[in-house]
């Protein structure tokens, strides 16, 4: 398993890669699964806004397609001074595929940071209950 920071950096040396000409919001991220593999994902952007996906969701449907299925940590990094969160629907998403996931942010002190995905999602919706 790898440091916080060098989870980080990987997301970092992706942001080139981010497609984002309508909000010019470049965002990256960097999923650890339990076997040390780190799943790459940027955001891509459509003019039509549903179509647009974001890192987080990238990141995890690339990992989930190549056999992954356990999921420890998540670093997300975007082109902007303050950290980024995930989404609401990332939020969702990531939680169904890996609900003890550790979120990683570059802290504003310069350190690392990392958060539990529960703390940001605390009631999710994970089931589809149908009645008797």
């Amino acid at each position: 398993m790898s440091s916080g920071r060098a989870l980080l950096d990987h997301a970092t040396a992706l942001l080139p890669r981010s497609v984002a000409p309508h909000s010019s919001l470049r965002v990256a991220a960097a999923l650890e699964d339990e076997a040390g593999a780190v799943h790459p994902g940027v955001n891509v952007e459509s003019a039509s806004l549903g179509l647009t996906i974001c890192a987080e969701r990238n990141a995890l449907f690339g990992a989930l397609a190549r056999g992954a299925t356990r999921f420890v940590r998540l670093a997300i990094v975007s082109d902007r001074a303050r950290p980024i969160l995930p989404c609401g629907a990332c939020r969702q998403v990531l939680l169904e595929h890996a609900p003890d996931l550790i979120l990683v942010l570059a802290a504003p002190d310069g350190g690392v940071e990392e958060l539990p995905l529960r703390e940001l999602l605390p009631r999710p919706f994970l089931s589809w209950d149908k009645p008797s």
